[in-house]
């Protein structure tokens, strides 16, 4: 019998991490890590791990901690997933809405859910994420608190969903890499759509990422994610971490990167991978679980 695949992610049980590791990875074992350093040295020190890592919201932008993480560690990029945010307001069995005087969760969630908050006058804790508010709240068995959270820590902690869909606005998404040790590229079919994802340091000339980037312009090839980041104890010198429209195959990709490299101290490629099929669609809003 095939072992069960191992898969982690940062956070308590239940949180929206954990969820898009349930429907990444079904089947799998999911371990829970306090922090995001921990989830990458469990991937980094063994490819018998997967791992499973927000890297952008719909709503907040980017996740901060990756601007150091990814060229830290440099593991694979296996593939993308989108996962829908849907906040709940949880309290414990037998609890209402109008026994609620305060409420918990992390700061993005309280923020993304500031309507139900002042129209209940709600006083509002930030706690260290979602998922953790709701166990904090399982633990108390306060009737007159309650936190904001998945439908999955919902059922992991035994609260009541006393409302759910309590976000301000509808079609916040959060972007999950799948990352491992073990490098793995798709066969290049071209009917299919790729993400290439890269880190590079610039030399220290004028200009630099300009001419860097041109190769991708001359070559017809798109960038669709491009971020920069301070290299550890400097001011003076970034790295960059960009997402290529492309399949590393691509002889107009290959061409672009070549060029790239001239300009460039270092130059690592992270991943190749089939871009999610969410991208391409008109209404975004992925497939909701749980």
């Amino acid at each position: 019998m095939k072992d069960k695949i191992q898969v982690a992610f940062q956070g308590e049980k239940g949180a929206y991490s954990h969820l898009a590791c349930l429907q990444v990875f079904p089947e799998a074992d999911v371990i829970a890590c306090k922090t995001f350093d921990q989830v990458f040295k469990l991937a980094k020190e063994s490819s018998d791990y997967k791992i499973v890592i927000p890297i952008t919201n719909s709503s907040t932008g980017s996740i901060a901690d990756m601007h150091y993480l990814l060229p830290k560690y440099k593991l694979q990029i296996h593939a993308e997933h989108f996962q829908k945010v849907n906040h709940n307001l949880l309290g414990i069995k037998g609890s209402k809405i109008k026994d609620i005087k305060i409420v918990r969760s992390h700061s993005q969630a309280l923020s993304q859910c500031s309507k139900i908050i002042s129209q209940n006058n709600f006083k509002a804790i930030v706690s260290a994420d979602t998922a953790g508010s709701a166990k904090f709240i399982s633990d108390k068995k306060d009737k007159n608190e309650a936190a904001i959270a998945s439908e999955l820590a919902a059922k992991i902690y035994n609260l009541e969903i006393l409302k759910s869909g309590v976000e301000d606005e509808t079609g916040n998404v959060t972007r999950f890499l799948i990352m491992g040790k073990d490098s793995s590229h798709p066969e290049y079919l071209k009917n299919k759509k790729y993400i290439t994802s890269c880190i590079f340091k610039l030399k220290s000339i004028p200009a630099a990422l300009y001419k860097a980037l041109g190769g991708f312009a001359t070559n017809s090839v798109n960038l669709c994610k491009l971020e920069s980041f301070a290299v550890k104890n400097t001011f003076d010198q970034v790295q960059f971490y960009i997402e290529i429209e492309s399949h590393i195959e691509n002889p107009s990709l290959q061409k672009a990167l070549e060029e790239l490299g001239f300009h460039t101290q270092e130059l690592d490629i992270l991943g190749v991978y089939e871009a999610s099929q969410f991208r391409f669609l008109k209404n975004k809003q992925p497939t909701r679980m749980l």
